[in-house]
């Protein structure tokens, strides 16, 4: 075969190091986008955090909906916005499309070779003021605070164990094990792994005489509050809450019921969750009706004790959900008569950042160099990144306003005026790919005059109806609770029946859907639901 030069022409997709960085700041929850800021900011001397009051060009909606603003977040966006670019190739070029930035390691921030100062070089965020927690407004305290405050089961319990006259070593030991609880106040580890851990598994003796001390300070811990801390499994945590019941003269509970769910819980624990009456009574109780009632009587017994002593004492500040968007009502009514809502990002999240103007100048005055160029990425990549910051946030609040404005019912009646909503839905209304709007609704939240939701919570399927329309399937799960709340204990509802009655409002429901929806909403089927 000959060579030869001939040339085509094709269309490639230009990722460039700005939209990589776009999809990846889109994708990122409040807390990973935290540690995004503060790692950029340890790394890029011209990007500062702006701590005063400053104005600040406003980045809503009215903006995202600007041509200057119009850039999207997915590759996928992209491609559908006509991001192509057609190049010629040769037959001896090796490659017939490469992505920009992609071939060093370092990404290509250069930009358009200017070093002066961009109009967006102003602080990004300057109006989101730290909240004053201690105004005379008299506001409610911060969740955070409050959580700190919280006590934690370690330290009620080691307040606890200095009211015990023990020596140093007893001591040492019974604060060895309170710090080797979970959070549920199980000891789960064995006392011999406890004893390995501290000495090696040489020291026969010493792990031995560690042994013996652990036990002590076990029987130690066991009687300390709560009830029950200190268990090694759920059996013995309710039988020590059964015992302290026993040995409480103030206690109303019957003694022969307290000394039968006693004997119930040295049973496997699988009869008792499957409420094997006939069988717990043979083993644990007298038999006929009398023993049967007994038998009922202690399992509600057991029902009523809380398997997780640590419960209450769990770390809130773990647990708390900061939005970003925050959704108002406006206190009047639209046109239509429809309530009115208020949507806007929270200031809390949104990071306060700003190109650093005296190390901008002083490169715009720098005669050039190697350096130079150097220094010059590194503003242009802290320009970029605020820009991408800016996009990201006006992103969630067009996407938060339009679900919003299609699930208003909800905010208005709750669950049960849920409309049907997929993505597609929000992607056609803004103009986006559906990829776009499944990177914003994921962990991030919103919160709403009933309550904190993750902004795919606002999407569902659609369940047929006789009148030809739509049921959102959360909507299904709403009325299905709320049928399970209603329901008579002795005589709970089977999944047949919700579907029935699912049927008689209007909604066609397969018995195998109501059964994923009630397993998704954590009820139990209709045998662990009777009532003892």
């Amino acid at each position: 075969m000959k060579p030869g030069l001939s040339l085509r022409v094709s269309q490639h997709l230009a990722l460039t190091p700005q939209l990589q960085q776009s999809i990846r700041l889109l994708q990122l929850s409040t807390l990973e986008l935290s540690q995004e800021v503060e790692q950029m900011l340890d790394e890029n001397p011209f990007l500062e955090r702006n701590a005063e009051e400053a104005p600040r060009e406003e980045f809503g909606l009215e903006a995202a909906d600007t041509p200057a603003q119009a850039d999207d977040y997915s590759a996928d966006d992209a491609m559908f916005s006509g991001a192509t670019s057609a190049s010629t190739t040769s037959a001896d070029s090796q490659n017939d499309a490469e992505i920009s930035g992609g071939g060093s390691d370092e990404p290509d921030w250069s930009g358009d070779g200017t070093v002066e100062m961009a109009p967006n070089d102003a602080e990004w965020g300057g109006d989101a003021p730290a909240r004053n927690r201690n105004d005379a407004e008299g506001d409610e305290a911060d969740a955070t605070e409050l959580a700190r405050s919280h006590e934690s089961l370690t330290a009620f319990l080691h307040r606890q164990a200095l009211s015990l006259r023990l020596s140093e070593v007893d001591t040492a030991a019974l604060r060895f094990l309170i710090e080797s609880l979970n959070d549920d106040g199980y000891l789960e580890e064995p006392l011999e792994e406890l004893a390995i851990s501290l000495v090696g598994p040489d020291d026969l003796e010493q792990i031995e005489e560690l042994v013996h001390r652990f036990t002590v300070a076990q029987r130690l811990l066991q009687s300390l509050e709560p009830v029950g801390v200190g268990a090694r499994n759920l059996s013995e945590c309710l039988t020590l809450q059964l015992a302290a019941l026993a040995a409480d003269e103030d206690s109303d509970a019957d003694p022969e019921t307290v000394q039968t769910a006693l004997r119930i819980c040295q049973q496997p624990l699988e009869m008792l969750a499957r409420r094997d009456i006939r069988r717990l009574t043979q083993l644990c109780s007298e038999g006929g009706v009398a023993g049967e009632e007994r038998t009922r009587a202690a399992m509600a017994l057991i029902a009523r004790l809380e398997p997780r002593p640590g419960r209450k004492f769990a770390d809130v500040e773990r647990n708390i959900i900061v939005p970003d968007v925050i959704v108002r009502k406006a206190g009047r009514a639209n046109g239509s008569g429809q309530q009115s809502f208020i949507v806007q990002l929270n200031p809390d999240v949104m990071p306060r950042l700003r190109v650093h103007d005296i190390y901008a100048g002083a490169l715009r005055g720098h005669k050039g160099g190697e350096g130079h160029q150097g220094m010059q990425q590194r503003l242009q990549e802290a320009r970029w990144f605020i820009k991408n910051i800016q996009q990201r946030f006006d992103t969630i609040l067009r996407v938060s306003r339009a679900i919003v404005e299609r699930q208003r019912n909800f905010f208005t009646h709750g669950e049960l005026a849920m409309r049907p909503l997929v993505l597609r839905d929000i992607a056609d209304e803004l103009g986006l790919h559906e990829s776009t709007i499944s990177r914003v609704t994921t962990a991030k939240y919103m919160a709403t005059p009933i309550g904190t939701y993750e902004l795919k919570y606002f999407f569902g399927s659609g369940l047929g109806t006789e009148t030809g329309g739509n049921a959102s399937s959360t909507a299904v799960r709403a009325l299905i609770k709320q049928f399970v709340s209603a329901e008579n204990p002795a005589k709970p509802l089977s999944d047949s029946q919700i579907a029935e009655m699912l049927k008689e409002q209007g909604i066609e429901c397969a018995r195998r859907t109501v059964a994923k929806y009630r397993e998704a909403l954590k009820i139990a089927p209709a045998n662990l639901r009777k009532a003892l």
